[in-house]
């Protein structure tokens, strides 16, 4: 409904960036209308890894198209992504590996769940940094380290863009910056 509402307003492709949030559990029919009228899937990847447990007793047959991030992505060729804080745990190393595992903190289910709509380790950083900034129309200040920018980012104990997934929620903050200053990290 929100994306036919969107649609009579916003009259195919457009920069108006328009989204909508939690887009979790959508009909199968729907997936085009986020490119036709270049609507931005608003996700929350931990969601996937919390729901799966009871997603396929609750939807039946909907399962199937719901925490569809691969899909979604393919739409407009980004999504934005976050932790959806104080329903999920704040951590974004949380929503990164969800994004990436489709796993819970346990590493259950071995080889993760619906891994088709998996996003790959650069989608999902991307997804949590400079298409987060893009969506908010920010992208020239923020979402990506260059000269210019807010310089807003953190120092991690391991490369998560390389290690073994389990590994990547035991990644700690060892150096933090707000505008290029290092403060110290909590």
């Amino acid at each position: 409904m929100m994306l036919k509402a969107y649609g009579a307003v916003l009259k195919g492709k457009n920069d108006r960036r328009w989204r909508i949030e939690h887009s979790q559990v959508v009909h199968p029919d729907d997936f085009e209308l986020y490119r036709k009228y270049s609507i931005i899937p608003s996700i929350q990847s931990t969601h996937a890894t919390s729901d799966m447990g009871w997603a396929a007793e609750r939807l039946g047959e909907r399962v199937r198209n719901a925490y569809a991030y691969r899909l979604l992505l393919e739409q407009n060729g980004w999504v934005v992504n976050g932790t959806d804080f104080p329903i999920e745990q704040i951590s974004p190393l949380y929503t990164f590996y969800a994004a990436v595992a489709r796993q819970d903190l346990e590493g259950n289910p071995v080889g993760g769940w619906q891994m088709e709509n998996s996003l790959t380790r650069e989608e999902a950083l991307r997804s949590i940094t400079c298409w987060v900034a893009k969506g908010y129309f920010e992208e020239k200040n923020k979402g990506s380290i260059e000269v210019g920018k807010e310089a807003d980012f953190v120092v991690l104990d391991r490369d998560i863009m390389t290690v073994p997934p389990l590994e990547i929620p035991l990644a700690q903050v060892i150096r933090l910056f707000v505008s290029g200053e290092s403060v110290p990290a909590k």
